[in-house]
C-alpha cells in the first residue's frame, strides 16, 4: 500500500525514477548497514581490536537476504532506530558469540551518517548523469539556434530582440555551475562517520583512529578530521545544492509554459499521441512536464530549507532534528530525479517553431525596435532627445495602428539624417542581437573545457 507520490504505482514513474527509489529503498538502506558492519570488522581483525575469527564470520553474514525484513521492522519500532535490530540480527546469526563482536566500539549514528554518505554518493551520482545530459541537451540547441532571432521579453512584455540560442546558453551556463557545485562539494559531503558515543571515540582504548580510517578507506569515503553527529552542514549543502538545480530546471519549465501558450506558440514539450491532453478540450496540448517539474522542485526547496533547519541541533547527539533528514532527504532526492527525467525529456525533443519566433518579432509593428532606432538617432539628435522623439512615435503608431518604420521615415527631423534603407536597418531584429552569438560560443566553449577536463 503506498501513500506517498513516490511510492505511488499510478505517479512514481512521473515525479522520480526508479533509480533513484531503488538507492533510497529499505532495502538498499540496510544493505548499506551491513556493508558498514562488514568493513568494521574486516578492519578491525586486520587491526588485531577483534579476533580474525569474529571478523571472518561477521563478514560472511552481512548480506541483506540473511536479514529478515519484517523483523527489523518490530525491531526498529520498539528500539527507535534500524541499526540496533541489524547488529542483533547479525550476532544472532554469528557462531559461538562471535558476533558479540559485531559493531565494535560504534555507536547507531555512525552507521546511520556512513549509509547516508554512501546512499548520497550513489544519488549524485544518477543526478550527476542526468546532469551531463541535459547539458548535452542544452548546448545542442544553442548550436543550431546560435542565431535564430525572437523577442527577448521584461515584465512579461516584449523588449529587444534576442537568439533562442541565448536563451539556451543562459540555462546551460547555470547548469555548467551545478555541475562545478557538485564536483567540488563531493570531498565535503563522501565522509564517512565512526565516532562513538559523543564523538570522542573513547570506546577503543587503541587503534580508535586507525579504525576510522580504515573503515572510510573500505567504503570509498573520506576521513573526517572531528565527528559531525551534530555538525550537519555538509547534509544541508546537498540539500542546497538539489535546491538550487531545481530552480534551474524551474526556471527551464516556467519559460517553456510561456511559450507553449497559444498565443505565443514558439516552442512545444515533446509530442506524443495523448500527451497533455484535455478531458473535455480536445484542442489542448498542455505544458505536462513543465508543470511536473515545476510542482517537484518547489517542493525540493522547501526540503532544503528543513535541512538547514536539522542543522540546529542539540549538544553531541541530538533529540530530533537529526530525524528531520530521515524524512526528507530520500524526497528531495527522488523529485530531483523525477524533476531532472522530465527537464531531460523536454529538451531532447524540443520543439522549435522558428517561424512563430519571427512572427512574434513583428507583431509590434516595428515597436520593439524602438531602442535600436533612439541609439542609431542619438549621434544626430542626442540621446536623451531621441528617447522623448521615438517615445511620442511610438505612441502614436499605437493609436494609428502603423508601423513604427512609417512614421520614423515622415517625420522630418529624423528623415534629414536617416533615409528609409537605414531606418529600415535600424528596425530589423536580425541587425540588433548584439553580442547574443559572442556569448553563446562562449558558454559552448567553457563546456568544453569542463568535458574535456573531466575526461582527463
Amino acid at each position: 500500500m503506498a501513500a506517498s507520490i513516490i511510492d505511488s504505482i499510478i505517479f512514481q514513474g512521473i515525479f522520480t525514477t526508479d533509480a533513484m527509489r531503488q538507492v533510497w529503498s529499505d532495502e538498499n538502506r540496510t544493505q548499506k548497514y551491513l556493508d558498514i558492519e562488514c568493513a568494521l570488522a574486516k578492519v578491525q581483525g586486520r587491526l588485531g581490536l577483534i579476533p580474525q575469527e569474529a571478523a571472518d564470520e561477521i563478514v560472511s553474514h552481512c548480506h541483506l537476504d540473511q536479514i529478515d525484513m519484517v523483523k527489523l521492522r518490530a525491531q526498529t519500532e520498539r528500539i527507535g532506530y534500524p541499526i540496533l535490530g541489524v547488529v542483533s540480527q547479525l550476532n544472532a546469526l554469528c557462531r559461538d558469540k562471535l558476533g558479540e563482536f559485531c559493531h565494535w566500539g560504534a555507536t547507531t549514528q555512525d552507521i546511520t551518517d556512513t549509509a547516508t554518505a554512501l546512499l548520497i554518493r550513489e544519488g549524485l551520482a544518477l543526478v550527476e548523469a542526468d546532469l551531463q545530459a541535459i547539458a548535452d541537451a542544452l548546448a545542442k540547441l544553442c548550436r543550431e539556434h546560435r542565431d535564430t532571432p525572437m523577442i527577448g521579453r521584461s515584465n512579461l512584455q516584449q523588449a529587444i530582440p534576442v537568439t533562442f540560442g541565448y536563451k539556451m546558453a543562459g540555462l546551460l551556463s547555470a547548469v555548467l555551475r551545478h555541475q562545478e557545485r557538485l564536483q567540488q562539494l563531493k570531498p565535503r559531503v563522501l565522509v564517512g562517520e565512526f565516532a562513538g558515543a559523543a564523538g570522542t571515540l573513547a570506546s577503543l582504548e587503541t587503534g580508535a583512529m586507525e579504525t576510522q580510517a580504515g573503515v572510510c578507506a573500505e567504503l570509498g569515503l573520506g576521513q573526517p578530521v572531528i565527528a559531525w553527529h551534530t555538525i550537519r552542514d555538509c547534509i544541508a549543502e546537498v540539500g542546497t545544492f538539489l535546491g538550487l538545480v531545481g530552480g534551474t530546471l524551474g526556471k527551464l519549465s516556467m519559460d517553456v509554459k510561456l511559450m507553449m501558450q497559444t498565443e505565443v506558440g514558439e516552442v512545444y514539450e515533446p509530442y506524443h499521441h495523448g500527451r497533455g491532453s484535455s478531458s473535455t478540450m480536445p484542442q489542448k496540448r498542455n505544458p505536462i512536464a513543465s508543470c511536473y517539474i515545476h510542482a517537484g522542485i518547489s517542493t525540493v526547496r522547501q526540503h532544503a530549507a528543513a535541512l538547514m533547519d536539522a542543522m540546529v541541533a542539540d549538544h553531541e547527539r541530538s533529540t530530533g532534528p537529526w530525524e528531520i533528514e530521515w524524512i526528507v532527504l530520500p524526497e528531495a532526492f527522488c523529485l530531483m530525479a523525477g524533476a531532472l527525467k522530465q527537464s531531460r525529456a523536454v529538451l531532447e525533443g524540443l520543439e522549435v517553431d522558428v517561424a512563430r519566433m519571427r512572427a512574434n518579432l513583428d507583431i509590434t509593428k516595428g515597436l520593439v525596435m524602438s531602442e535600436a532606432v533612439m541609439m542609431g538617432l542619438g549621434p544626430y539628435i542626442g540621446r536623451e532627445y531621441a528617447h522623448d522623439l521615438v517615445y511620442d512615435i511610438c505612441r502614436e503608431a499605437i493609436r494609428s495602428d502603423r508601423h513604427l518604420l512609417d512614421l520614423l521615415c515622415e517625420h522630418p527631423e529624423i528623415n534629414k539624417h536617416l533615409d528609409r534603407p537605414a531606418l529600415a536597418r535600424l528596425c530589423d531584429p536580425a541587425h540588433y542581437l548584439g553580442q547574443s552569438g559572442v556569448m553563446v560560443d562562449r558558454v559552448l566553449a567553457a563546456k568544453a573545457r569542463q568535458d574535456a577536463s573531466r575526461q582527463a
